[in-house]
């Protein structure tokens, strides 16, 4: 699949036609900074896209606190910064690969062609010494069409019904201690859907932020059978598209992404909630 791509290839690529760089870094709690870091530098010719204005739709009753964005709005946004299905999409933040992740997982959604992760993230492209700008140049408009992917994606009933198959396997994407319940830093209720694994996205990137090889990623997973069903899942739909890749890159064919997460399933009163080791 090789979804993830070192710095030195992005560098080589970089000013290609078909190229285009999108910046996806974000804070969560600061949504201006990520915007205020591109504008201040980013790699050179790179767009920016913003995790709750372009990534998310509004937040509701359902659907969790960062909501999948209308794929029309979508396809809006990416015409509007000159990308079209066919578009070689190299995307980055300083996350660990979270928002980027997230924006190559929307990507696949709408059925786009190549899409790909920058390894690392932008401080270690700076460190590195290779080029940053703070020039926005303008983008021609262009046209994006898309044929959605519902295989991709898991709604809040496949999950409750997962729960009683032995065919499908659930993986919280969380940090540990909020899977077992121990502690809630965002959302309302603590705890995990009943039967998940935890699977934490910060595992597939060692001390220095670099991703695992595929056959590191194979280990990784090796517990669960590649022939079943995978659900991930995460708070709220973002730290989840980590473990996707990860997934995909190993060999896993049939994943999907729970979109609205723990969050969305919080949201109806009737959902058990789980604490503790799985």
């Amino acid at each position: 699949m090789n979804a993830i791509v070192s710095k030195p290839w992005v560098l080589a690529r970089m000013y290609e036609p078909d190229v285009t760089i999108v910046d996806c870094r974000f804070e969560l709690g600061q949504p201006e900074a990520g915007r205020e870091a591109f504008e201040e530098e980013h790699i050179p010719r790179a767009v920016y896209l913003d995790l709750e204005k372009d990534l998310s739709s509004p937040v509701r009753e359902h659907g969790g606190r960062h909501p999948l964005p209308d794929p029309e709005q979508l396809s809006r946004t990416l015409a509007q910064k000159g990308i079209t299905p066919e578009t070689r999409v190299i995307a980055y933040d300083d996350q660990g690969g979270m928002y980027a992740s997230r924006l190559y997982w929307l990507l696949k959604y709408l059925g786009h062609g190549p899409a790909y992760v920058m390894d690392e993230g932008f401080s270690a492209w700076k460190a590195a010494g290779y080029p940053v700008s703070a020039d926005q140049p303008i983008r021609v408009p262009a046209s994006y069409s898309y044929t959605l992917h519902p295989e991709l994606l898991a709604s809040m009933e496949d999950v409750r019904e997962a729960a009683g198959r032995d065919d499908v396997i659930v993986i919280d994407s969380r940090d540990p201690r909020r899977y077992q319940g121990l502690e809630e830093t965002m959302d309302k209720a603590a705890g995990h859907i009943p039967g998940a694994k935890n699977k934490f996205w910060k595992l597939l990137l060692d001390e220095n932020g670099k991703w695992m090889a595929a056959d590191q990623l194979q280990e990784h997973y090796q517990e669960f059978p590649q022939d079943k069903e995978i659900i991930v899942y995460c708070g709220s739909g973002v730290s989840a598209c980590p473990n996707f890749i990860g997934l995909k890159e190993a060999g896993y064919e049939n994943v999907k992404l729970y979109s609205g997460s723990w969050s969305d399933w919080i949201s109806y009163s009737e959902n058990p909630i789980a604490t503790g080791e799985e």
